[in-house]
């Protein structure tokens, strides 16, 4: 039973949607905003749970050793289920927001409508666009955009979308402040890192499929300690250089400091081979970790 559990709550790719809500939460408290209304994040939880699902329940049955596909594969009928909830409640949900919020969507400035889509319209690259034999275009396909594209759909939709949302909500002026630019920044290369580590869970399927991601160009051990190490420690300094100039107390840089901290830790561990769900929870899970020491760092700053 604990097993079953487990597998759905993480194949089925529902902790993707509690790390979502998570750094979402982060977002409004860092920023000092109160919290979105609570169909928000059950939007965000049911987007983030469709779209991940996508990718597997459209790929065709062929026997397979990866056991998140094998998951999808024994639970076809479940899954195909799932989404068509999953798709009629954010339809729903989002015919909802628009007639309680339509005056703070007419108020939006064209500059914001490009922001709220450009998040989605990346999402819907990264799986592809194809007409005919004429033109085709997935994001997916580039191994070293790959985390970087995913990324910045993840900063996208736990950064700028909680902002735009209390915008809505309050009919009031979109203004890009400094502090804003910088978590998504912030978020985008934090993820970025956490997918770049995910990619070696994949380096002999991606390395037959010959996907240049960064484990298949510069092998497992140049890409921790040349590049997953470096850019975590990187991320780290710009955040103490940053603090020092925002005034930040002891306990929020030593809060916001934790998250850097894992990841060191895992990259460091990635040297030898885990499991998938090892992959899903530890470093899918540092998602979650820097969005609750972000939390506790404005509570306790």
């Amino acid at each position: 039973m604990f097993r079953k559990l487990t597998e759905l709550i993480f194949f089925g790719n529902y902790f993707y949607a509690s790390c979502a809500v998570a750094l979402a939460i982060e977002t409004n408290v860092q920023l000092g905003y109160t919290l979105n209304p609570f169909l928000f994040y059950v939007l965000l939880a049911a987007g983030t749970v469709y779209y991940y699902n996508t990718a597997y329940i459209t790929e065709s049955v062929v026997p397979t050793t990866n056991k998140r596909k094998a998951w999808y594969q024994n639970h076809a009928k479940q899954a195909r289920l799932t989404q068509t909830i999953l798709l009629w409640l954010v339809i729903a949900g989002s015919i909802y927001v628009a007639l309680t919020y339509y005056k703070g969507l007419l108020s939006l400035s064209l500059s914001n409508w490009f922001i709220l889509f450009c998040t989605p319209l990346i999402a819907i690259l990264y799986y592809g666009l194809s007409w005919s034999d004429i033109f085709h275009l997935n994001l997916r396909e580039n191994g070293f955009l790959k985390p970087f594209v995913i990324g910045a759909v993840w900063a996208g939709v736990v950064t700028i979308y909680p902002i735009m949302f209390k915008i809505i909500q309050t009919e009031s002026t979109f203004q890009v402040s400094f502090f804003a630019v910088w978590l998504f920044i912030k978020n985008w290369m934090f993820i970025t890192v956490l997918c770049i580590m995910f990619d070696i869970k994949d380096y002999a399927t991606d390395h037959n499929m010959q996907l240049k991601t960064f484990v298949v160009r510069a092998g497992l051990r140049k890409t921790i300690f040349l590049i997953i190490i470096p850019l975590s420690l990187a991320g780290w300094l710009s955040f103490l250089v940053f603090a020092y100039f925002r005034n930040f107390t002891f306990q929020r840089i030593l809060f916001n400091s934790i998250p850097f901290i894992l990841l060191l830790i895992v990259a460091y561990s990635m040297h030898q081979r885990k499991s998938i769900l090892y992959y899903l929870f530890i470093i899918d899970g540092l998602m979650l970790a820097k969005a609750v020491c972000g939390v506790l760092g404005v509570v306790f700053g």
